[in-house]
């Protein structure tokens, strides 16, 4: 379904699970667990179906940002952070969501920083699951020379520095094996997204290059777990852990899982999904 969250942007939503449950001689809220997907450009289809399996603890809301996947398509000025943290926002107004669960994964991470930095009392808890806080070029070549060779590290840079159709497809034939550890479960569920590229050349070119997301994070009033593999070459995980110190104490968490690459949950499924669901719920 589109949802209009101001007049004449509709962004697509679709959910897992009720929110209120039978509980004995009541109705029980579960907690809402909104996904934010990665990209830029991409869509949301790439959390289904493994997020479902979080449906029994919380009502899980996936969401098309701003312009992309089955999102109205909206003009290039509307493609940036600020925006796309404030749809959070009108979103959850529209469906009367209140202190939401929110995970950030990758770029979604991005606009999940930002929104802890324009919305700090807006949550209820915010992961930041193989996301970054800045461009971080020099170790993103770093670590895909280390991982695929020099081959890698120029097809990154030649994206990285010129993103358009040519780099990205010498990008996505060379460096996107590398983003994970383990073969795919699901070989066609790259097919199954709805990408614009226009969007991801934009991004890169205009605003990640001087992007700094750190500075925002004091503001934080809300547990915040940030979630990492140590093999992601494309948010390293000096990244996460940088993002973890900028962080209050009394709110951080780190998990950190060896030998997985970008998206935790693609490399180790059960381990990540467990400390998704335990945050998730309280723990």
């Amino acid at each position: 379904m589109r949802i209009e969250v101001e007049p004449g942007v509709r962004l697509y939503v679709d959910i897992d699970g009720c929110g209120l449950v039978p509980d004995g001689p009541a109705m029980r809220d579960k907690p809402t667990l909104i996904l934010l997907h990665g990209g830029p450009g991409f869509d949301h289809s790439s959390f289904k179906p493994v997020f479902g399996q979080l449906a029994d603890a919380a009502q899980v809301v996936y969401v098309d940002h701003r312009g992309h996947g089955r999102s109205d398509r909206r003009p290039p000025q509307e493609w940036n952070l600020d925006t796309f943290a404030d749809d959070l926002v009108r979103l959850c107004a529209v469906l009367g969501i209140e202190k939401p669960v929110v995970l950030g994964q990758s770029y979604g991470g991005f606009v999940a920083q930002r929104y802890l930095a324009r919305h700090p009392a807006h949550p209820g808890r915010v992961i930041l699951s193989s996301t970054s806080h800045y461009f971080g070029l020099a170790r993103k070549l770093a670590m895909f020379e280390k991982l695929g060779g020099r081959a890698a590290r120029d097809a990154a840079q030649a994206f990285w520095l010129d993103p358009n159709a040519a780099t990205w497809a010498a990008y996505e034939r060379v460096c996107r094996p590398l983003y994970n550890t383990t073969p795919p479960a699901d070989p066609q569920a790259k097919s199954r997204t709805i990408a614009v590229d226009e969007i991801l050349f934009h991004t890169a070119r205009h605003e990640m290059p001087t992007m700094d997301l750190r500075p925002g994070l004091a503001a934080v009033q809300c547990p915040v777990l940030v979630l990492h593999g140590g093999a992601d070459p494309v948010t390293p995980i000096e990244d996460a852990q940088e993002i973890f110190d900028a962080l209050p104490a009394p709110w951080r968490r780190f998990e950190r899982f060896e030998n997985v690459g970008h998206g935790p949950w693609r490399d180790a499924p059960q381990a990540a999904l467990a400390a998704i669901r335990a945050f998730v719920v309280g723990g």
